[in-house]
C-alpha cells in the first residue's frame, strides 16, 4: 500500500469532497446509497491496486450492506431508515475487519468488541504510522538526495496567471451580459460572509478522508483476525462448580414456571381476563411487554454466561445443565407468547401504531433467536451466537423495511374500520409518504364504504396540504441529491387523485379539514401508543 500513498490521500479527500456534495444542508435521500456505492468501489479498488484481495465469504457482507443502504432510498419510516443507516456503517465496519480473512462468521460477541475497538484505534492513528512509513521507505530509496518541490513552482504560476485572468475576464465580462451576471455569482460565492462555513466545510472533509484513510489501512493490514478470542482455547477458565449453576439455573427455572402456570388463564382466557384491578389496555399490555421481554433478555445472558463460566463434566452433568438450559428457554418462549397475546389484545381494543408494530415483529423474532439458542445448545455449538443474534438483527429490519410499517399500519387500522371500529385519521395523516400509496389503493377502491372512502381521503388532503406547504416554504426545488423514491411515490399518487373537495380553513391554521360529508378531521393526532 505504500506505494500508492499519493492515491490513497486523493481517494479520501475525494469522497470527503463527495460527502460534502451530497449531504450538506441537504435532506437525505439516493445520497446514501450512493455514498455508499462510490466509498465501497473506491476502497475495494485501492486495495485490489495494492495488492490486497477480499476473502471469498467478505463478498458475502456487499449484499445486506446493498440492502440496507437501498431501502434508506425506498422507505421514510423512521426506525426503517435508522436500522438502515445503522445496520449498513456497521456491516461496512465487519468488512473492513474481516477484509481479507472473511472470518465474520466465527467472531463471538467479544470478537465484535474488540475488533470494533481495534478499528477505532486505527482510524485515529493508522494515518499517521502509514505516512511516516512511507517517509522512510522513500529516504531509503533516494539516499540523502531529494527531488525538487513541485510546490513553489505551482504557487508562481498561480501568482502570474491571476492578473491575465482578471484582464481578460473583464473584457469579456463587458462583452457578455449574461457571463457578467454569471461571474458575479462567482464573486458572491467567494463572499468573506461564507468564509467561517468554507472553513468548517473544509476541516470535516479533511476529518472524513483522515478516517477514511485510516479505515482502508486497517483492511489492508494483513491477520487482523486470525486468532479470534475463545476459538482455540476458552477466553476464561470455568471456575464455578456444576452444583451452583445447576442450583441458580434450577432455582430460575422453578420461578419461570410458576409464572408460566399463572399466565395460562391470560393465554387462553381473551378480552375479559384484562380488565383486573383497574388496569386499562394500555397499562396491561405495557406492564406486560416490557418486562417480558427484559426477562427473555436477561435470562439468555444468564444462560449463556453460567454456560461460559461453569464446569461441567461429560455426561450426565452436561445432558442436566443443558436440560435446565433448554426448559428455561422454552418457558420464557411461552412468556413471549403470553406477551404476543397481551399485544394481541390491545391491537384488537385500539389497532395499530407504529410502537405496536415494532413489537408485534419484535417479539416474532425474539422467539426465533430463543429457538436457535436451543439448537446451538444441543448442538454445542455456543460460540455461534453472535453470528445468530447478528442475522436475527438484520431479519429484524428487513422485515420492517418489507412490509412497510406505515403501509401495514394503514391496512390493518382501515380493516378495522370496515369492521365497526373508529379510525383515527389524524394519525393516518401524521405517518410518513411510505402510507400514502396504500391510502390512494383504498381510496380509488370501489369496495370501499363512502363513509370509509370519505376518512381516508380526509388523511390524503393532509397529506397533499403538507406536501403544498413544503413546495411553497422552499426557495428552489429541491436538489438531485435529496430525490427520495418514498417521497416521489407519495407525490405521484396524491397527483392521481381528485381531492378538490376537501376542503381547509386558510383563517383558522387548525390542520382541519372538511370532507364532502361534512365532517371535519383533524390533520394531527393525540394518539399514544
Amino acid at each position: 500500500m505504500q506505494k500508492y500513498s499519493t492515491h490513497l490521500w486523493i481517494l479520501t479527500f475525494a469522497l470527503g469532497w463527495v460527502f460534502d456534495l451530497l449531504f450538506w444542508q441537504k435532506e437525505p435521500g439516493i445520497s446514501f446509497p450512493l455514498f455508499v456505492t462510490l466509498t465501497l468501489a473506491g476502497g475495494m479498488f485501492l486495495l485490489w491496486r495494492g495488492e490486497v484481495r477480499p476473502a471469498r465469504q467478505a463478498w458475502f457482507l456487499l449484499l445486506p450492506i446493498a440492502f440496507f443502504s437501498l431501502f434508506t432510498f425506498l422507505r421514510l419510516e423512521p426506525l426503517t431508515v435508522f436500522l438502515g443507516y445503522l445496520l449498513t456503517l456497521f456491516l461496512m465496519g465487519v468488512l473492513a475487519l474481516a477484509y481479507q480473512t472473511g472470518r465474520w462468521t466465527l467472531y463471538s460477541l467479544l470478537d465484535y468488541f474488540v475488533g470494533f475497538f481495534r478499528l477505532f484505534l486505527s482510524l485515529v492513528a493508522e494515518p499517521l504510522i502509514f505516512q511516516a512509513q512511507v517517509g522512510k521507505a522513500r529516504v531509503a530509496e533516494g539516499g540523502e538526495q531529494k527531488r525538487p518541490s513541485a510546490f513553489w513552482p505551482v504557487v508562481r504560476g498561480l501568482l502570474f496567471a491571476v492578473p491575465v485572468l482578471a484582464f481578460f475576464t473583464a473584457l469579456l465580462s463587458s462583452a457578455d451580459i449574461v457571463f457578467a451576471q454569471r461571474i458575479d455569482e462567482l464573486v458572491k460565492l467567494f463572499s468573506l460572509e461564507k468564509l467561517p462555513e468554507y472553513i468548517f466545510r473544509l476541516v470535516y472533509i479533511s476529518i472524513l478522508a483522515y478516517a477514511l484513510a485510516g479505515i482502508f489501512l486497517h483492511a489492508a493490514k494483513p491477520g487482523q483476525d486470525e486468532k479470534l478470542i475463545g476459538l482455540e482455547k476458552p477466553l476464561i477458565t470455568s471456575f464455578l462448580g456444576f452444583t451452583e449453576a445447576a442450583i441458580v439455573l434450577g432455582s430460575v427455572v422453578l420461578l419461570f414456571l410458576s409464572f408460566v402456570i399463572i399466565q395460562v388463564q391470560y393465554l387462553f382466557g381473551g378480552l375479559e381476563n384484562i380488565r383486573l384491578d383497574g388496569y386499562t389496555y394500555a397499562e396491561y399490555a405495557r406492564r406486560g411487554f416490557g418486562e417480558l421481554v427484559a426477562v427473555a433478555f436477561f435470562s439468555l445472558l444468564l444462560f449463556l454466561g453460567l454456560s461460559a463460566i461453569s464446569r461441567r463434566e461429560e455426561g450426565n452433568q452436561r445432558h442436566i445443565f443443558s436440560g435446565l438450559g433448554i426448559f428455561l428457554v422454552a418457558l420464557v418462549g411461552v412468556m413471549l407468547i403470553s406477551a404476543f397475546q397481551r399485544l394481541y389484545l390491545y391491537e384488537v381494543a385500539y389497532g395499530f401504531t407504529r410502537l405496536r408494530a415494532y413489537t408485534h415483529v419484535f417479539i416474532i423474532w425474539l422467539g426465533i433467536l430463543l429457538l436457535a439458542t436451543i439448537v446451538l445448545e444441543l448442538r454445542s455449538r455456543q460460540r455461534a451466537f453472535a453470528l445468530t443474534a447478528l442475522l436475527v438483527s438484520l431479519g429484524f429490519a428487513a422485515s420492517l423495511t418489507l412490509m412497510n410499517v406505515d403501509g401495514f399500519i394503514v391496512r390493518q387500522n382501515v380493516a378495522r374500520h370496515v369492521q365497526g371500529n373508529p379510525l383515527d385519521v389524524g394519525y393516518l395523516a401524521s405517518l410518513s409518504p411510505d402510507a400514502v400509496p396504500v391510502l390512494a389503493g383504498f381510496y380509488q377502491s370501489e369496495t370501499l364504504d363512502a363513509s370509509t372512502r370519505d376518512m381516508v381521503g380526509a388523511a390524503l388532503a393532509c397529506f397533499n396540504r403538507q406536501a403544498e406547504s413544503r413546495q411553497s416554504g422552499e426557495e428552489t426545488p429541491a436538489p438531485w441529491q435529496s430525490f427520495h423514491l418514498s417521497r416521489y411515490r407519495a407525490d405521484q399518487s396524491l397527483a392521481a387523485l381528485n381531492l378538490g373537495d376537501y376542503q381547509f380553513d386558510d383563517e383558522s391554521y387548525s390542520g382541519a379539514v372538511t370532507t364532502p360529508q361534512g365532517e371535519e378531521y383533524s390533520c394531527y393526532s393525540n394518539w399514544v401508543d
